[in-house]
């Protein structure tokens, strides 16, 4: 089922909300955003889906995931929120 809709790594979507790439993982492994696996086990994810998590919509901002909070794209996650170290 191709809808098109281009694929992200953990690595990409971790910039989008300026956290570390283990803490997407961890927001997959928890639920909090929806991630598909590769045939080598890697994950990907939706690029509509984190756009809409950026933008404060879609269900896991309403609940406290990625994308709720004082701003789009600040990625708040209450106690296991990180911020990427800046170089």
């Amino acid at each position: 089922m191709d809808t098109g809709d281009r694929l992200l790594t953990p690595g990409e979507v971790a910039a989008l909300f300026r956290v570390d790439p283990k803490t997407v993982t961890r927001w997959a492994a928890a639920g909090r955003i929806g991630s598909i696996r590769t045939p080598g086990g890697h994950r990907r994810f939706r690029e509509s889906e984190v756009r809409a998590l950026l933008e404060g919509e879609g269900e896991f901002a309403e609940a406290g995931g990625p994308g709720a909070g004082a701003h789009p794209g600040a990625g708040h996650l209450g106690d296991t929120y990180e911020r990427r170290p800046s170089y």
